[in-house]
């Protein structure tokens, strides 16, 4: 059995001209492996190709070259296994507005052919947390109701991937907070692999082992999320001084300013070190009230990376 969950070589997109657009290169070759039980983040701007690798994953755009594996089962030689391996939370609220909660659990249920003893109808409505809006009509549903059910809806055939296309969009803390615990769960206590795409890098940055950026249709970079923050050695020292003061002189390699009553040092600490700010403050006669520093995130990382893409 292999240890990915998801393998990709050569993947290919390329969609028709039209009369108003000439053709389009959505994919150029990407190769990309994600290991089994990760959480793994796919990145990249708006029209970078994420989408369009998603639906290939899930079966509903096809292909113009390459090989994607799901879970060991080749899409194009297996195509009903591969696609009984992943369940996709789309980023759209599409949902029959005559469905209940339940009804439309056990349509989709049916859909994938699960027999309706082995249907987990109750036990998915308590982890997304509508056990008491199960026979309410979508259509009298919150927003936020309607997410937690296109997640339900992508778990009914027990998938051993679940993607996340921009979960939390639009969505109130409380539900991020719900749908993160939950995603935890399935991934610890299930060893579910998680797939998500995300405009939030927070979260991308908190939730994920390791992530893939896509730009322009090609995987710019994958790496690990701690590898990534260490591309960027930039680090800032916000001083808060006894007596607020302006940015004094600094030594080469040290930019200061001043941030209301704060002082914002901020240097490349591959080659200079606190040491060698602080002594600069001291020299200044500048006594220290207050310290913390400012590591680099994910998305200076991202910026970084795509915007030389």
């Amino acid at each position: 059995m292999t240890k990915d969950a998801i393998t990709i070589t050569g993947l290919k997109k390329t969609y028709a001209p039209s009369a108003k657009s000439p053709a389009k290169d959505a994919l150029k070759g990407v190769d990309l492996t994600i290991p089994r039980g990760s959480i793994f983040g796919l990145l990249g701007p708006n029209g970078a190709g994420k989408s369009t690798m998603i639906n290939i994953m899930a079966g509903l755009v096809i292909k113009s070259a390459g090989n994607v594996n799901i879970w060991g089962f080749d899409q194009d030689k297996n195509p009903r296994q591969s696609r009984a391996a992943i369940g996709v939370m789309p980023q759209e609220l599409v949902l029959d507005p005559f469905f209940t909660p339940r009804g439309a659990l056990d349509v989709q249920a049916g859909l994938y052919g699960v027999p309706k003893r082995q249907r987990k109808t109750d036990e998915i409505l308590e982890l997304i947390g509508l056990t008491d809006k199960a026979d309410a009509y979508a259509r009298s549903l919150s927003g936020g109701m309607r997410r937690r059910l296109l997640l339900g809806k992508a778990l009914v055939h027990s998938p051993q991937i679940l993607v996340l296309d921009e979960p939390t969009a639009g969505v109130d803390i409380e539900l991020r907070n719900m749908l993160w615990r939950n995603v935890r769960r399935l991934n610890e206590e299930r060893g579910m692999t998680i797939i998500l795409t995300t405009h939030y890098l927070e979260e991308a940055q908190e939730m994920c082992d390791e992530i893939a950026i896509i730009n322009h249709g090609e995987l710019i970079t994958r790496d690990t999320t701690a590898n990534l923050l260490g591309r960027v050695s930039a680090k800032t020292m916000i001083i808060t001084p006894t007596t607020p003061t302006d940015a004094p002189p600094m030594p080469a390699g040290i930019t200061a300013e001043r941030r209301g009553d704060r002082l914002a040092l901020t240097y490349d600490q591959t080659q200079v070190t606190a040491e060698t700010a602080l002594d600069a403050l001291r020299a200044a006669n500048i006594h220290i009230k207050d310290l913390r520093t400012e590591e680099a995130d994910l998305e200076e990382v991202f910026l970084a990376l795509t915007s030389s893409a």
